[in-house]
């Protein structure tokens, strides 16, 4: 039986594509993801897939370019684009005399490395049990029976069957413990919405910025570097927007093309934040030639989380490295829909914040209400807010306050405050 490595950095990639010529975009990608796991490239091979071999994936001719490659480079790990099954895997480490890993495991292994939360740990080790866990075949083909005769009856039950029975085990714990932490999740978004503040979930392509943006606009801190899936634990932040008003931003994983389906049902609390948002930041590379096939492959995975119908902003990042100003646009129903700007420089960070506020913006009226001398506290808060209009002392020292804000807005104020005062009838006017 061939024993698997436990180390090796050196790759060699497998390109697959319907005429077998990966497009330049998709070979880029891929070896950045190769690149991001902390893998050497060493060199690349390109295959069709119309008629994939259903041993190897690869006909026998390039099984045997893939071997001079591996011998000329001294590779040691081969990663195909191309998802491949277990036996297909495993014949080809055999064959090869080296590890094989697809798409979906490179992309499980780099989120192994980048998770830091506990929740973040959990759901990347569920992701990979259940991927792992139809590859089992892989290293027990020597152990795949019980064998017979004095001395070598099995315990009852295969080595295979064994580990099959652990690592359910470990996936029904680990789904109990990501209920838990989805039930507290959940119940920070109930929170916020009794206290009608208003969620914004920043979401996008894998590097395009989402983290700076983020760091940015809160000063939160998240880790940033310059590679595909730098962080991956959800971060929530208070986010001021004009006129005192304010939101929560909500960080999310970063998507990529053909994301593995473990990942997306793993994250599925996470990526919640997208779905139950009240308006989504599409973070975009405006320098990406191929911002277009990202931001398609983006909308994909937000409807298979059912969260396509939550108002959408577009923003254009990276604007410095095509010497453009900033701007934005709006729809024809006077909204903000796009906003174009830089999030290392900074600049055109007011525009993407009106745009926020805008696409909030709740109805406001103006109300009269009375506050009493004591309650010099509440006024100050008012003010800070920026809600008064107009104030009138009275002769007592009570203040009359004219105040333009959303209805629920005040209702909530005067909540919180435990204030007893009256609303004047009607509303005086509307903005």
């Amino acid at each position: 039986m061939f024993e698997r490595p436990k180390s090796g950095e050196r790759a060699v990639l497998i390109h697959s594509s319907p005429d077998g010529l990966a497009e330049q975009s998709d070979r880029e990608e891929f070896a950045e993801l190769a690149i991001s796991a902390g893998a050497s490239v060493v060199a690349e091979l390109d295959t069709s897939r119309k008629r994939p071999n259903p041993r190897y994936f690869v006909g026998k001719g390039k099984l045997e370019d893939l071997k001079t490659l591996i011998r000329q480079n001294d590779a040691e790990l081969v990663i195909s684009c191309a998802s491949l099954r277990p036996s297909q895997e495993r014949n080809l480490e055999a064959e090869l005399k080296c590890r094989v890993l697809d798409r979906a495991g490179l992309i499980l292994d780099i989120f192994a490395q980048r998770a830091r939360s506990f929740e973040g740990k959990l759901q990347v080790e569920l992701a990979q049990l259940k991927h792992l866990s139809t590859r089992l075949v892989r290293g027990w083909t020597h152990l795949e029976r019980q064998k017979g005769g004095i001395g070598l009856r099995g315990p009852g039950e295969t080595q295979l069957e064994t580990d099959r029975r652990l690592i359910g085990a470990r996936i029904r714990q680990l789904n109990d413990r990501l209920e838990t932490v989805g039930i507290r999740r959940s119940m920070n978004r109930q929170n916020r919405l009794k206290a009608d503040i208003p969620t914004v979930a920043l979401v996008g392509y894998t590097n395009a910025g989402k983290s700076t943006l983020f760091n940015t606009l809160t000063d939160a801190g998240v880790y940033v570097q310059d590679q595909l899936f730098a962080t991956l634990d959800p971060t929530v932040r208070r986010l001021d927007l004009p006129e005192g008003e304010h939101v929560v931003l909500a960080d999310t994983v970063g998507f990529v093309r053909d994301l593995p389906l473990e990942l997306i049902a793993a994250f599925k609390s996470t990526l919640q934040e997208a779905r139950e948002a009240d308006l989504i930041l599409h973070l975009i590379d405006a320098s990406d030639p191929n911002r277009w096939q990202r931001v398609r492959q983006v909308n994909s995975v937000l409807r298979q989380l059912d969260a396509d119908k939550v108002p959408q902003i577009r923003v254009y990042n990276k604007i410095d490295k095509m010497d453009r100003r900033p701007r934005s646009t709006i729809s024809s129903k006077g909204e903000g829909r796009a906003v174009w700007l830089s999030a290392v420089t900074g600049k055109g960070l007011p525009l993407l914040k009106n745009a926020i506020a805008n696409r909030l913006k709740q109805e406001k009226t103006e109300r009269t209400i009375y506050l009493q001398p004591s309650e010099g506290r509440q006024r100050a808060k008012l003010f800070e807010l920026g809600a008064v209009v107009n104030e009138q002392v009275q002769e007592d020292g009570s203040w009359r306050l004219m105040l333009r804000m959303a209805e629920k807005d005040l209702r909530r104020f005067l909540k919180h405050e435990n204030l007893q005062t009256e609303l004047s009838n009607g509303s005086i006017g509307r903005q």
